[in-house]
């Protein structure tokens, strides 16, 4: 009969020394693309082209077309195109640069304070894009209103008389269609205000004045449609508060730029003192 053998006693495995996890390194996430690198440049750059295309929208309506366009008489109103061809011409491609600048300033200041109201500052370049679609569309009228008064195929096909109202008639739709732009270049300046308004970037008071500039235009536009003979009363002191607002965005942008706390700035670890 075998002898039992002794039971080995069990061992217990062997435990590995504690140690401490040590969770792995987060990778730094790229920058935001709605921060900025150089605010103080971007606002800058947006407040001149904004003065700029205030100058030219400015030579254009009211110096060049001004100039030319005389409401209710067509002989003078030809006689005066081609008397003055080359302004108008001039006139047309800065009304087309002003255009298009407003488009870049749109972009340019939804970079500077988009962060503070996303959907707001998508609305906003959405009617920068509609008002300069409009007034590039509109600017048709007024190179016919050109080619109609000096070229003499025109004046053939439609006689001297004929001729001359044409060119009448397109200058009052390129006055009329301006005021259609003018319904969508003063509904973005209240989203802009209101930008303003939430980001702190710049003073608020130029938050407020930019809404009511807002109203003003939108008031200036229906009293050009719905109450023509009182445009010339009511146009100058409608127009004001846009006027009034718009100088004093670009001048604060110009001398003092944004304040930093208000934008959202590539590489910035927290919030940085007011200027």
């Amino acid at each position: 009969m075998p002898t039992p053998q002794p039971a080995t006693p069990a061992v217990p495995p062997a435990v590995p020394p504690a140690t401490h996890a040590v969770p792995p390194a987060r990778a730094t996430p790229p920058p935001s693309s709605s921060t900025l690198r150089h605010p103080q440049r971007v606002a800058r750059l947006a407040a001149s082209l904004y003065l700029l295309l205030a100058v030219l929208g400015a030579f254009a309506h009211l110096g060049a077309r001004a100039a030319v366009h005389v409401p209710g008489d067509a002989a003078e109103t030809a006689d005066r195109v081609r008397a003055h061809a080359s302004l108008v011409r001039v006139a047309f491609v800065a009304d087309l640069v002003q255009a298009t600048l407003l488009l870049f300033v749109g972009v340019l200041l939804h970079a500077l304070l988009g962060h503070a109201a996303r959907a707001v500052g998508r609305v906003m370049v959405g009617l920068v894009g509609v008002a300069t679609a409009i007034m590039c569309l509109n600017l048709v009228h007024h190179l016919g209103a050109l080619l109609v008064a000096t070229e003499p195929a025109y004046a053939g096909a439609f006689g001297p008389a004929g001729a001359d109202g044409v060119v009448l008639l397109l200058l009052d739709l390129h006055r009329n269609g301006y005021l259609v732009a003018q319904m969508f270049f003063g509904l973005w300046l209240a989203p802009l205000g209101y930008l303003v308004l939430r980001s702190g970037a710049v003073p608020r008071v130029i938050g407020v004045l930019l809404v009511v500039g807002c109203a003003g235009y939108l008031v200036d536009m229906l009293v050009g449609f719905l109450a023509p003979a009182a445009a010339a009363t009511v146009t100058p002191l409608a127009t004001v508060p846009a006027a009034v607002a718009e100088l004093s965005l670009i001048g604060w942008l110009l001398v003092r730029g944004v304040r930093v706390r208000g934008v959202q700035v590539r590489g910035a670890v927290g919030p940085r003192p007011a200027r």
